[in-house]
């Protein structure tokens, strides 16, 4: 290349560092000093003295127990890791960066830094990552565990987690939380679609594994450097338990290694200036960065067409073809991440090159978000050994789901640009399956998984539903022998199920009769036996009070089952047509959520109807009057915005709090404290927390009466005792045309709405009783019929 722009960047220096807890001189470093090791190394590598003075920006990938919020450090963490890194080695950078998460940081920190030189914005730039699980799995709650705790003050552009769209509520309530469970409905679904049986697939992953644990046997760096043969790989034993199917351990990347890599990029301009060898030199060829749909929205969960269409586009960047690739790392946390490219490229799985520069994430070792930091490094200490050949570095994270490459030569190249945010509009408007996240009835599965844990067998399934196609996840009861043999054999894919939604999910078995028998209906009656509810029924009325006042009648999933069981029999029983919601004592009505039993790690979810069986139901058509006696704050004060009347005690306080305790008030009070009070005022509630008193409630259309301190019972009584000389049956059919015409907003077209309460009503011997009472003038005698 003649006159090359001094500007243009060169990857100048790689290294590499590890130890293993069982190793001769064992030094039991942290992750900063494991990562300053392989930051020197890479200095070392540049052929050059004073760079580490020289570097202005130092950018660094996340370990594990700062990738996600509340993961556990036990031996400590630092709280600025790139600027710890960056003192260990000399360098003073005018700026650090911390990158989100995923096994595509390090590839995508390499092309955004290289490009940061080409436009002038840094000189000289450090990134590097690193791990010490195993470390900390060794000393944690040991006598002598050290402490990795430290402080570095500087300015640190931390860019958060980045796990949008990679993990969900709904999907971690289906058991897809970590890695194994999803890339194993990937790995499933593929199967299917080639039309292998368990075992033929079982021996394809293992044939296309086997040679990545002879690099890992070679490698110095490897956590696990072991050559095994394909049956070995795949046959499951003590050892090489089954994870989930179809995944046993030897197939799943290795998480628990002590290993750290570092690359060193600078401009042409920099590298003269400091010294740099040209034959250190390796330019960045191609590049490209795509994030595939959500594990829901994917068109076939068999491909990541997004994966591929990165790495061409990448080799168009870089003007070549894969042909003329001699060096390539394929990302291979599990067997689908390897097998997708080389379905999409058409790539032979024995490809005489090889796929991977180090042994591969089983093998080698998944050091968390870096692992294709140690790529890079390969493939740069393999492009300089063959001038002029090209290295290609694929580098996947989350779920299949961001793909970033790099393709490398020493051959010299100007800085070129990519089209990855046109691409990326692209894959971002692809068709998308239509999801129910509560899915009834018979339906078709798409994919599968048997996750094997501590705790038992459960299998997932995501499918689709037969009348409307709409994509579900479900996943099994623990008792459900025969659906974990479905999955278990044969081919489930396509095999026919039934599946039903639960306030804690869908759970899917093989017919509707079974899935009776494992989760039988319980009869809509009032109980006498309830844990946390106290019920008291008086004539037409039902008095329901939540019995948890040590804890300001707070509610666990448990209370809020029976609360939801409660109004189902409410609701049912012509006989009762007032409910009155209290909570025990004078400090609170409901503090919502209990949050000490949220915090002790638990399982929290709510019934399909709502907190207290009430916010999310349907069937409001009979009036529930909310006695406040105190505290309505959080969930208590959504409960109390879904009942149709409010009774407050004049020392009641309403609130939203969410926000303080770093929630959000999804229950319903976003939608329908808006919807209740001015926005200005709703606005300002909710972002603030603050509280309204009884009288401001009232004022503000949240509260029907006030009454005196303690008498919000009698207040709500009262109340009952009016609605009760009224006809039930209009009441109910009030409630319900209230109901069908809230979201009309033409006051003629709400007017005119067609309602079958209506004709209920005309039919009713209630309607008739109440003419004739008032004709001969005397008290009507409802049947609410």
């Amino acid at each position: 290349m003649t006159d090359p722009d001094p500007r243009t960047p060169v990857l100048v220096g790689a290294g590499q560092a590890s130890e293993r807890v069982d190793d001769p001189g064992y030094r039991r470093l942290s992750a900063v000093e494991l990562a300053a090791e392989a930051s020197r190394a890479a200095l070392t590598d540049a052929g050059a003295d004073g760079i580490a003075a020289a570097i202005d920006t130092v950018a660094g990938v996340r370990q594990f127990e700062i990738s996600t919020p509340g993961a556990p450090a036990p031996l400590g963490k630092s709280d600025n890791y790139p600027r710890s890194v960056a003192g260990r080695i000399g360098a003073a950078p005018q700026r650090a960066i911390l990158e989100v998460t995923g096994g595509q940081s390090p590839q995508h920190l390499v092309t955004e830094l290289a490009g940061t030189i080409a436009a002038g914005g840094a000189e000289v730039a450090l990134a590097f990552g690193s791990e010490v699980i195993s470390t900390s799995r060794a000393l944690a709650g040991s006598t002598d565990a050290p402490d990795f705790t430290e402080h570095v003050d500087g300015d640190l552009d931390d860019r958060g987690y980045g796990l949008r769209g990679l993990f969900s509520r709904h999907l971690a309530a289906h058991g897809l939380l970590v890695a194994p469970e999803q890339y194993a409905l990937f790995d499933n679904a593929r199967r299917a679609r080639l039309g292998c049986s368990r075992d033929e697939y079982a021996r394809a992953m293992g044939e296309l594994f086997a040679p990545f644990t002879a690099v890992a046997a070679a490698n110095p760096h490897a956590a696990a450097p072991v050559e095994r043969d394909a049956a070995e790989l795949v046959e499951p034993t003590e050892r090489n338990r089954m994870i989930a199917d179809p995944y046993p351990r030897f197939l799943v990347a290795r998480d628990q290694v002590n290993q750290g890599a570092a690359v060193l990029v600078m401009s042409i301009a920099a590298a003269r200036r400091l010294g740099v060898p040209e034959d250190r030199w390796v330019f960045l060829h191609g590049h490209a960065d795509l994030r595939e749909r959500d594990l829901m929205d994917r068109a076939d969960l068999s491909r990541s067409p997004a994966s591929v269409l990165a790495v061409q586009h990448a080799l168009d960047v870089a003007g070549i073809t894969q042909q003329d690739v001699s060096i390539l790392d394929i990302y291979s946390c599990f067997p689908i991440a390897v097998s997708n490219i080389c379905d999409g490229l058409g790539l032979a799985e024995d490809d005489q090159r090889g796929l991977t520069l180090t042994g591969g994430l089983p093998f080698f070792g998944g050091a968390g978000n870096n692992y294709s930091m140690h790529a890079i490094a390969e493939a740069v200490a393999r492009t300089r050994a063959e001038p002029g050949s090209y290295g290609l570095v694929g580098a996947n994270g989350g779920m299949l789901s961001k793909y970033s490459v790099g393709i490398y030569s020493t051959a010299p190249t100007g800085w070129r640009a990519d089209r990855s945010a046109e691409l990326q509009a692209e894959i971002d408007a692809w068709p998308a399956p239509t999801e129910a996240r509560q899915a009834d009835g018979w339906a078709r599965i798409e994919t599968y998984t048997v996750k094997h844990g501590k705790d038992g067998t459960t299998g997932i399934v995501i499918g689709r539903l037969e009348r409307d196609d709409r994509r579900f996840v479900a996943t099994t009861h623990p008792d459900d022998a025969e659906t974990l043999d479905l999955l278990g054999r044969g081919e489930p894919i396509g095999a026919r199920v039934h599946v039903r939604s639960f306030g804690f999910g869908n759970r899917v078995t093989t017919t509707g009769q079974r899935m009776q028998e494992l989760f039988p209906s319980r009869p809509r009656v009032l109980r006498t036996d309830y844990e946390h509810v106290l019920v008291r029924r008086d004539g037409h009325l039902l008095e329901v009070t939540i019995n948890r006042p040590e804890v300001r009648n707070s509610l666990t999933p448990e209370a809020n089952e029976e609360l939801d069981e409660v109004f189902d029999a409410f609701f049912a029983d012509p006989d009762l047509w007032v409910a009155i919601l209290t909570g025990a004592g004078d400090k609170a009505f409901s503090a919502g959520n209990d949050l000490h039993y949220s915090a002790s790690g638990k399982p929290m979810w709510v019934p399909k109807n709502g907190f207290a069986g009430l916010t999310s139901r349907r069937d409001m058509t009979k009036p529930v009057i909310a006695a406040v006696n105190g505290y309505a704050m959080g969930g208590g004060c959504e409960i109390a915005l879904a009942c149709p009347l409010v009774v407050a005690a004049d020392t009641a306080t309403f609130a939203l709090s969410e926000v303080r305790v770093g929630l959000v008030a999804g229950a319903g009070g976003l939608v329908r404290l808006p919807r209740t009070v001015p926005p200005k005022l709703a606005t300002e509630m909710i972002l603030t927390g603050r509280g309204l008193t009884a009288a401001e409630a009232r004022d503000a259309g949240i509260v029907n009466r006030v009454v005196e301190a303690g008498g919000a019972l009698d207040g709500a009584r009262d109340l009952a005792a009016e609605i009760l000389r009224g006809s039930p049956t209009s009441v109910r059919a009030s409630l319900q045309i209230m109901n069908e015409t809230a979201g009309i907003a033409d006051t003629v077209e709400a007017v005119e709405h067609p309602s079958s309460a209506l004709d209920d009503l005309m039919t009713s011997e209630d309607s008739i009783e109440g003419v004739a009472a008032f004709a001969e003038k005397r008290e009507p005698h409802w049947r609410n019929r």
